[in-house]
C-alpha cells in the first residue's frame, strides 16, 4: 500500500481522459482499505473508490483522495439442485464473473456479458442490458460505512434498485465502499431473448434453441459490433439513459415518428430508446476535433484522443438542449460528472 501525490488519472478512466487526482491509492483487501482510510493525510480530503472507472468523466483535476478498489476473488457460497449464490470480490473484473457462471451453464447473468468496469460498480449503477439487470440475480452486498468503520449487508430491499439507480447514488452516496456482491445463478435457467438484436443475432447464428453460452456469444458480438473498445477510441458506454415518459407523450411522438422505438415501462409509462431521439436529430457520427458521438451508436460519447472532459461535457449538454427542444423529452446522464 501506497499513498502517492498528483497520479494521472488518464489510465484509470475508460474516456481516457488526462487529469490530476491530488491523492492516490489502490487496496486488495478489507485491512488495506482502513489502514488507508487511517491516515492522517487524508483526513478531511474528498473521497472517490474508482473499480474500472468505465461509467466516469472528470471535468477537472480530482481535489481529493482517488482509491482503486483491487478486492478480488469468486467463491461459491451454496448450491442446490436448482442454484447457486457466488460471490465476487468487489475489485473483479464484471465480464470476467459472468463468464464464470455462463462457463458452467449458469444463467442469469448472460445478457450482461461485456459490459465494463467491476463487480463493485454493478449494484451502484444496477447496471442491465438486454432486458435483463443485475438486480435480477442480485442476493446481497457487503459495505464498509466509511464513518463508522461497520461492514454493513445489504439486501435487496436495501439497496432500493431503479432503472440505474441505487441507494448507493442517492441517500448511501460517498458514505459506503462495497466490498462484495452475492448473485444467484439458476442451473436451469430461463433463457431471455426479449429483445429483438439478440434474437436476431441468434438467427443468424443458426440456432433455435439457445443455451446460456449461445445468448452470451450473441450479445457479445451485438456490444463488439456497436459498441467502441475503450482500449482503442475513449468511452464511457452509453451516456444517457433510456427515458420514461407517459403513455400519453408517447403516442403523441409515436403519432409523428411512427418508427420511435420504445418499450414497455411500469405505472402506464414507456420507456423510449434514447439512441433512436439522437440518431434521429443527426448526432449521430457528429464529430468536432477529437471528440464526438459514435458513428455506430449514437448513445456513446467518445474521445478520439486528447480531448478534456469539460469538452465532452458541453456535448452532452447541446444534445439534451436539442432532443428537449425537438421531442420535448428530457434526457438524463447515466456516467457520473467529477
Amino acid at each position: 500500500m501506497l499513498l502517492q501525490n498528483q497520479i494521472d488519472l488518464k489510465s484509470f478512466n475508460s474516456f481516457g481522459i488526462a487529469c490530476q487526482a491530488k491523492l492516490f491509492s489502490s487496496f486488495k483487501s478489507l485491512e488495506e482499505l482502513k489502514e488507508i482510510l487511517n491516515l492522517d493525510q487524508i483526513k478531511g480530503e474528498k473521497l472517490l473508490i474508482l473499480g474500472g472507472g468505465s461509467n466516469v468523466l472528470f471535468t477537472k483535476d480530482f481535489n481529493g483522495i482517488v482509491l482503486i478498489n483491487n478486492i478480488k476473488g469468486i467463491t461459491l457460497i451454496s448450491e442446490t439442485e436448482e442454484d447457486v449464490i457466488l460471490e465476487a470480490g468487489a475489485g473483479e473484473n464484471w465480464h470476467d464473473f459472468v463468464s464464470y457462471g455462463v462457463e458452467r451453464n449458469w444463467g442469469g447473468l448472460e445478457n450482461l456479458s461485456l459490459i465494463p468496469g467491476k463487480v463493485g460498480a454493478a449494484p451502484m449503477q444496477n447496471i442491465g442490458a438486454y432486458g435483463v439487470e443485475q438486480k435480477n440475480c442480485f442476493v446481497q452486498l457487503t459495505a464498509l460505512e466509511i464513518k463508522t468503520g461497520q461492514l454493513i449487508n445489504f439486501s435487496l430491499e436495501d439497496c432500493a434498485f431503479g432503472y440505474r439507480e441505487s441507494f448507493f447514488k442517492q441517500e448511501g452516496k460517498n458514505r459506503f465502499v462495497i466490498l462484495k456482491v452475492q448473485y444467484r445463478l439458476k442451473k436451469k435457467p430461463s433463457i431471455q431473448t426479449s429483445y429483438g438484436a439478440i434474437t436476431q443475432e441468434l438467427e443468424k447464428m443458426g440456432i433455435v434453441h439457445p443455451t446460456v453460452q449461445d445468448v452470451a456469444k450473441a450479445v457479445i458480438h451485438i456490444r463488439e459490433s456497436k459498441l467502441p473498445n475503450p482500449k482503442v477510441i475513449g468511452n464511457a458506454g452509453s451516456f444517457f439513459k433510456n427515458p420514461v415518459v407517459p403513455n400519453s407523450v408517447f403516442l403523441n411522438l409515436s403519432k409523428k415518428y411512427p418508427d420511435l422505438v420504445s418499450y414497455p415501462a411500469e405505472n402506464g409509462n414507456t420507456k423510449l430508446a434514447a439512441g433512436w431521439l439522437i440518431e434521429k436529430a443527426g448526432w449521430k457520427g457528429y464529430r468536432k476535433e477529437n471528440y464526438g458521438v459514435h458513428q455506430n451508436q449514437a448513445l456513446v460519447l467518445v474521445n478520439y484522443g486528447g480531448a478534456n472532459g469539460s469538452e465532452i461535457w458541453e456535448l452532452s449538454h447541446e444534445i439534451l438542449k436539442d432532443i428537449k427542444n425537438k421531442f420535448g423529452v428530457e434526457l438524463e446522464r447515466e456516467v457520473n460528472i467529477f
